[in-house]
């Protein structure tokens, strides 16, 4: 079955079929190019994605960023701009192999079509010229034949007549018969016209349109076949990246079974475990036997946690929970350590008790204000050490091993690097003609000087980890005050105080009072008053009013 023997005759059916064809595949390939937009724009988005929560997870000096859950989160991240790449390539394959190909594919065919069908016009316009060739020898064939058949009657009249002259009827004789010779030439001439219109109309309708029609048909069949190779790749061209998209969903489903929540909790020990020892019991005082208190191991303060110890956390008072009142029974606490009672003023007054400076706060708690809201605490922020002393001891041996592998990591590249310039100057010695020695020695001794200067690192960070290897397994942290300078007070093992800072006592009642107070300006006093102890630099502030001690 072809369009050639079947559809002879449907000229302007097969061309319209054939133009509708190819519209088609303009529109496939339309179709796929939004298809493509639509997944760039997709895999654009994801990326942006991956990279809007990747950023905040940039810094890998984190403490977070060790725990699983924080590294299964950057791996789904990871995986999810691997699937966005994969999107991407399904849109390239996509324009590659079908919109580039077909449309390079339907130029030719519409560049084919248009040639078959100018050689169909173009044999339609030889039959339609031979037929006006025909049609006219047929027309001048009875338009003669008419004529000559006039001409004869006239001499056959001319003959019968008795009045015509013998010359009128030789003349009309000859007159048809020369009118009969060229009707005859004529009928010859239409016979011949008509056998030639014959042929070439059976060469038209039985070869050179059902050829022209085959191959029409032919074309329309391969594009049919090359556009159901587009459908099919549509489809295997997403399928050829299915195994990888399926690596990243399972990726993403092993960044989910990576989460450890044992291992994160263990990770969170070892970031921030401080490596002291719990607070021992703090002992009675029983003032009625007449203890000497100016010797007792105890202040005013509260007992401070690790943090205060290393610095950190300065504001707060190293409680479980925070206190929302001052302790309106407790008003001196274990490790408190007031002042011994000067010489100067005498004995204390019976009013005052054993303990004279409880009573002095009492009584201004009663006549300035119930509750003390603020104070300014006197107590700085410690300093950044390069042994790293203000950490706590367990910290500061993980970050000194740390410190120790990144300097080893050096030197051993600045060694690398001073091996490598040693064979090459041994090269150069050997062979001039490749370089210069001389033209090392800079770099030589650069490599040199960094490598002892890493190595007097190195011993450096070593001494500091052996202290804090020893210091830091029998470090116990005792109750401790703050003087003016931000100092503290750590005692060793032995309970003799460390060269850490020399504590003032006389500082020690500001742990009475809660240290998360505002900076606020200082105001004019409401007064001043003589103690009848040694004070010294002590000062409350109460609500923006203060007294000073003098």
């Amino acid at each position: 079955m072809d369009w050639g023997t079947e559809l002879w005759d449907q000229y302007d059916i097969i061309e319209k079929h054939t133009q509708s064809g190819l519209e088609l595949v303009e529109k496939y390939v339309k179709f796929v190019k939004e298809r493509t937009e639509i997944e760039q724009s997709y895999a654009k988005q994801l990326r942006n994605l991956s990279k809007k929560y990747n950023q905040k997870r940039s810094n890998k000096d984190e403490p977070d960023c060790r725990l699983s859950s924080y590294q299964s989160f950057v791996d789904i991240l990871n995986e999810m701009n691997d699937y966005a790449g994969q999107r991407e390539l399904i849109a390239e394959n996509m324009i590659m192999s079908i919109c580039i190909d077909l449309t390079k594919y339907l130029q030719e065919l519409k560049q084919e079509r248009k040639t078959y069908l100018l050689e169909a016009k173009k044999a339609q316009q030889s039959l339609e010229s031979t037929y006006k060739q025909l049609d006219s020898s047929k027309k001048r064939f009875e338009r003669e034949w008419r004529e000559a058949e006039r001409t004869a009657q006239y001499a056959e009249k001319t003959d019968q007549d008795i009045n015509a002259t013998k010359a009128d009827v030789e003349k009309a004789k000859q007159q048809a018969h020369m009118r009969a010779r060229v009707a005859e030439d004529c009928k010859n001439d239409y016979a011949a016209q008509l056998q030639k219109y014959n042929k070439e109309q059976s060469q038209f309708y039985f070869n050179d349109m059902p050829l022209i029609f085959n191959k029409l048909q032919d074309l329309d069949e391969r594009r049919i076949r090359k556009l159901g190779h587009g459908y099919i790749l549509f489809s295997d061209t997403e399928k050829n990246v299915m195994p990888i998209i399926g690596k990243c969903l399972e990726g993403i489903t092993k960044a989910g079974t990576n989460v450890n929540e044992k291992n994160d909790t263990m990770v969170i020990i070892e970031q921030n475990k401080s490596g002291f020892e719990r607070p021992g019991d703090v002992e009675f005082e029983d003032y009625s036997q007449g203890i000497n208190r100016a010797s007792s191991d105890s202040s005013l303060g509260t007992p401070k946690g690790p943090m205060d110890l290393l610095g950190k956390n300065k504001s707060k008072n190293f409680w479980l929970f925070k206190r929302s009142k001052l302790s309106s029974t407790s008003t001196l606490t274990p490790f408190s350590t007031p002042p011994a009672p000067s010489p100067l003023n005498g004995a204390p007054s019976p009013k005052f008790g054993r303990d004279p400076l409880s009573y002095c706060l009492k009584e201004i708690n009663k006549t300035v204000k119930p509750r003390i809201s603020s104070f300014r605490t006197l107590r700085r922020s410690p300093t950044v050490t390069e042994d790293f002393g203000h950490l706590p001891p367990e910290q500061r041996r993980k970050r000194l091993q740390q410190k120790l592998e990144e300097i080893s990591k050096e030197l051993q590249k600045e060694a690398d690097q001073s091996e490598a310039l040693g064979k090459m100057k041994d090269v150069y010695e050997k062979n001039p003609q490749m370089g210069d020695p001389a033209s090392l020695a800079t770099q030589i001794s650069q490599t040199s000087q960094n490598i002892e200067r890493l190595r007097g690192e190195l011993n450096k960070y070593e001494t500091w980890l052996s202290e804090a290897g020893v210091r830091g397994d029998t470090l116990r942290y005792r109750a401790h005050s703050f003087n003016n300078n931000g100092a503290h007070e750590v005692l060793s093992p032995d309970g003799a105080h460390s060269d850490e800072s020399t504590p003032d006592p006389s500082q020690a009642i500001y742990a009475e009072f809660d240290d998360d107070f505002e900076d606020e300006e200082p105001v004019a006093p409401i007064g001043k008053c003589t103690a009848m102890y040694n004070f010294p630099g002590m000062f409350f502030l109460f609500n923006l009013k203060y007294v000073i001690f003098t």
